[in-house]
């Protein structure tokens, strides 16, 4: 007796592999795209041969592209567009030049046509914002300097990724492969134009009132984005212009809203759900009989992306004055595609302009970029000081770039130098500034540096783990090293910063004590056992503050200078 496998059981089947493949992939410290291209593998015809119901996976597929393309419309301000500096447009540009151009004639050297040369080239160029953004998050990076520049130059790159899919569906105006149904391309231009328009009228008129009224049910608020990318991501596929671009443009739509971050916050979940299944339908579109035809390729393409692309960014940041430290972190950011490579290449699939083999290869390069560049950037500080020494060639003399002044206060002198200058830092700091204690004050964050400085307390642009900066610090004298910096509590890097720190500033020469903030028990037993002479537990000193408080403390107890126990605890 057989069972027929209905279209949900398909569907359970999947999710319940992707679930568990994920698992294992989180185990790795992978991101899910690697497990759920690999689900789509072992899914299709190559090896369990479990999707059948390939009419509502590329429903669903098509659907989750939309949403795609709307998050990224949502994003693209105006304002955060013109704020983007010389660095992130000439080194977003740069990036994409290069491997545009070198990724085309390495297409041509492995025997691959022109067009498909050019295809796989472009689909190069683009670095996942998504996997990025999250690796630089897990490290406490995204707000140091690399990490604003590598947003910055990410920005770019998706708005080259709107370009080259608006002029794809330009090109397949009229195609019978688009699949679009057709039409003369002045009857496309002109419904292109109407729905640019029908964009503007909305967000001119309609746009804010109706966000308004429609978050005051939050359900609804999301229930109508989505509706709004589908519908547009239809329309544009009914004139020509494509799902994608007719969903980025829903996102557009409502990108000047107040309620932009709040809608893209709600539907990056929904995103990932339905990504799964162009990633799904993906692998189950790949031969593994065939795939082994292109590891040549995909070994020289992942090698080309893996070290070139960090180059250029190193070399052009390198020109622009920055030093090579800010370069070559940067520069690791963009050493993998994204899942708008895939995407790309699957319309060029679409438009008849290049064979499933360039699919095939593309996600190859994907797989192993991805994969590998999780690693490079989790342990980022490990590799450059690994190749700090042949990197001086991309540095410019002064660095005149570098917002940074080590060295600046060596003739000053200080009690305290506090590293972290967020909001426990920066409480820190104005009661020691009150109580007449000269502190400075260190951070990565540019923006951090430049409050302190509006608070009119000493600051330093700087990396606590960067031996160079440490040793420019004015040590001499300086009674207490404070660390306020957190530890990473995610991600492959077990690196933690704080600890870096002090064996950084004993090295050179500082005799003081060191204090650290902590967040729990275990945290705190290990910065006691790498050399901190103070634990700072910011809860439950506030918890002990408040009780004080509320028990009714004098105001001579509430104002006492507190001691330190021998086991490194403040005391009363």
């Amino acid at each position: 007796m057989t069972f027929a496998m209905t279209s949900f059981a398909e569907v359970a089947i999947l999710l319940v592999m992707a679930a568990g493949i994920g698992l294992v992939g989180t185990l790795l410290r992978q991101p899910l795209i690697v497990s759920f291209i690999a689900v789509g593998l072992l899914a299709g015809p190559s090896a369990l041969d479990v999707v059948h119901s390939d009419a509502q996976i590329d429903l669903l597929s098509e659907l989750g592209i939309a949403v795609l393309l709307f998050l990224v419309g949502i994003k693209l301000d105006v304002k955060l567009i013109r704020s983007l500096g010389a660095v992130s447009v000439l080194t977003g540009l740069g990036q994409v030049a290069f491997t545009a151009f070198f990724g085309y004639l390495i297409g041509l050297g492995l025997g691959l046509d022109h067009i498909t040369s050019l295809y796989v080239a472009v689909a190069l160029t683009f670095s996942s914002t998504i996997i990025i953004v999250k690796l630089l998050s897990d490290k406490r990076e995204i707000d140091a300097l690399h990490g604003q520049i590598a947003l910055g130059f990410l920005i770019v790159q998706d708005l080259v990724v709107v370009l080259a899919m608006i002029v794809l569906s330009a090109i397949g105006i009229g195609s019978a492969e688009a699949g679009h149904g057709g039409g003369s391309v002045l009857t496309v231009l002109v419904a292109g134009v109407a729905m640019v328009a029908a964009v503007v009228l909305f967000v001119r008129y309609a746009a804010n009132p109706l966000t308004e009224r429609l978050a005051q049910a939050p359900e609804l608020l999301v229930i109508f984005a989505i509706a709004l990318a589908a519908l547009f991501a239809a329309v544009g596929d009914t004139v020509g212009l494509g799902k994608e671009v007719g969903g980025l443009m829903a996102g557009v739509a409502l990108a000047s809203t107040a309620y932009r971050e709040t809608i893209a916050a709600r539907l990056a979940p929904l995103r990932d759900f339905l990504l799964l299944f162009f990633f799904i339908a993906l692998g189950a579109t790949l031969d593994l009989s065939l795939l082994g035809a292109h590891v040549a390729g995909a070994v020289i393409f992942s090698a080309f992306v893996l070290i070139g692309n960090p180059l250029i960014v190193l070399a052009i940041m390198g020109a622009m004055g920055y030093r090579k430290r800010t370069g070559f972190l940067a520069g690791l950011t963009v050493a993998q595609i994204s899942e708008f490579s895939l995407i790309f290449i699957a319309m060029g699939v679409s438009l008849g302009h290049v064979a499933d083999d360039a699919l095939g290869l593309v996600t190859m390069v994907g797989l192993v970029t991805i994969a590998v560049s999780t690693y490079m950037i989790s342990y980022s500080h490990q590799i450059f000081a690994l190749f700090e020494p042949v990197l001086g060639i991309f540095e410019r003399k002064g660095t005149p770039r570098e917002p940074t002044e080590a060295g600046a206060h060596r003739d000053q002198s200080f009690s305290v130098i506090l590293f972290g200058l967020g909001r426990f830092g920066t409480a820190i700091g104005l009661r020691l500034k009150k109580r007449g204690i000269a502190v400075l004050g260190v951070d990565f964050n540019p923006l951090a540096v430049a409050r302190w400085r509006e608070l009119g307390l000493e600051a330093e642009f700087g990396d606590a783990t960067d031996p160079e900066f440490v040793a420019e610090l004015p040590l001499r004298g300086v009674k207490w090293l404070v660390s306020t910096v957190p530890i990473h509590p995610t991600g492959l890097s077990h690196e933690d910063a704080r600890r870096t720190l002090f064996q950084l500033a004993r090295a050179s020469g500082f005799s003081g004590q060191i204090a650290a903030a902590s967040h729990g028990a275990a945290e705190t037993e290990l910065l006691f056992g790498s050399g901190a002479n103070l634990v700072l537990e910011p809860f439950h000193d506030a918890a002990d503050r408040a009780v004080d408080l509320l028990c009714g403390a004098t105001e001579a107890e509430r104002t006492e200078i507190p001691e330190i126990s021998t086991e490194g605890r403040l005391t009363a």
